[in-house]
């Protein structure tokens, strides 16, 4: 077995996830698709303290960037993405539909993710023919005049919102797009995906899995089984077999890094040297297995959203700062739209952050706010970088 260093790993993981490739200035439609073929995936979270979870990994790797690229692509026919449970609800390429599929028997058999349930047949019925009829609907659209009984979960969903998520999770309908309040808006899969795509012949498990670990093996470069497993939400048991067949056929190939067994793909690009300078979201695929990133780049990180806040140790909505190919340190970040301000409201470097940290950290919070349309960059003097931090930013 050969072996790696963890900052080959890491440079690997990086190059892997489009931190090396060229920006384009300024990005178009192409460097999107591009970055998206990097990550695989971007997770969807509705949490809008800064801005969403799914436009950030995209400003990390391409820069500022017209947010409408992300919304023709995924709103706009021929869809570019659609939105599906792939790694969690996430925005995948839509040639990933055929994939899913047998994701989406398995709801349809097995009732939805999150409590096993299924729709009653009137309603499904009932939905589906106003959807068919009328066209795309939210589920606020549908819930008129049909019951609005409520259970204790999904956010006490009505009783039609329930059934729209399981025909969504379960693929007999897809979101053909969001709502300027961040609704899914339902339609029928054939008005949604490309003709060519859902006329693919449905890839049998063992297909669809393996080609679920090979993309998530070109998107991490160099990964333990869990990560493979883990980057479209695989049971580890699920995910061997797959695993197996590429490293026999030379896909894979089996590598030490400090001491632990990983696999590397072929095709992995290893440089000489990384030079990025990235605020990441808590979502993004870099840091989202949190195991993952402690033991690539030393860096232990937990989002505090759900902790109460006297238990919080950096904050509410805290980003790591990658620079070079470190995590070098975090911010606690908030968009204050209403005074146009990006508030820095803790800001912690680590134990062996370089010198430039400060300055760099403000030269990208400075390329943030003028992207979110914030006029001003307000550090308040909470964490051990806050005073550095905030001579960077005037000077």
């Amino acid at each position: 077995m050969d072996s790696l260093s963890r900052s080959q790993a890491r440079r690997i993981t990086l190059a892997a996830q489009g931190f090396l490739d060229r920006p384009h200035d300024p990005p178009t439609m192409r460097t999107l698709v591009r970055a998206v073929e990097r990550t695989g995936v971007l997770q969807i979270d509705s949490v809008n303290v800064l801005q969403r979870a799914h436009y950030m990994p995209l400003f990390s790797r391409m820069g500022p960037y017209d947010v409408d690229l992300l919304h023709r692509a995924t709103g706009q026919s021929p869809h570019r993405l659609v939105e599906y449970w792939a790694h969690v609800a996430a925005y995948m390429p839509v040639d990933l539909w055929p994939y899913m599929r047998h994701r989406m028997t398995a709801f349809y058999e097995q009732g939805h993710v999150w409590t096993g349930e299924k729709a009653s047949e009137d309603l499904v019925r009932s939905l589906m023919s106003e959807i068919r009829d009328d066209g795309a609907k939210t589920a606020r659209e549908l819930d008129r005049g049909l019951p609005r009984a409520k259970k204790h979960w999904g956010w006490n969903w009505s009783e039609s919102k329930r059934a729209l998520e399981w025909l969504f999770i379960s693929g007999q309908l897809a979101v053909s797009r969001r709502n300027s309040q961040f609704e899914r808006v339902y339609d029928l899969p054939e008005r949604v995906i490309p003709r060519a795509v859902l006329d693919q012949p449905e890839p049998t498990d063992a297909q669809a899995r393996l080609e679920l670990v090979r993309r998530a093996a070109t998107s991490l470069g160099v990964a333990t089984v869990g990560d493979l497993a883990d980057y479209y939400r695989m049971r580890k048991a699920e995910a061997q077999p797959a695993i197996d067949q590429l490293a026999q056929e030379g896909e894979l190939l089996p590598v030490s890094v400090d001491g632990v067994g990983h696999l590397l793909h072929r095709d992995a690009r290893i440089p000489r040297k990384v030079s990025a300078r990235a605020l990441l979201s808590p979502f993004d695929p870099l840091v989202w297995e949190r195991a993952r990133t402690e033991r690539l780049f030393d860096f232990s990180y937990r989002i505090e959203i759900y902790t109460p806040e006297h238990k919080r140790v950096h904050g509410y909505y805290v980003l790591p700062f990658l620079l070079g190919e470190a995590m070098v340190a975090r911010v606690d970040l908030k968009a204050d739209r209403a005074g146009s301000k990006l508030l820095v409201k803790g800001a912690f470097s680590e134990p062996d952050s370089p010198p430039e940290t400060a300055a760099e950290l403000a030269r990208e919070l400075r390329r943030m706010a003028n992207w979110l349309g914030l006029a001003d960059l307000v550090v308040e003097p909470r964490g051990d970088l806050a005073p550095e931090l905030r001579r960077s930013v005037h000077e």
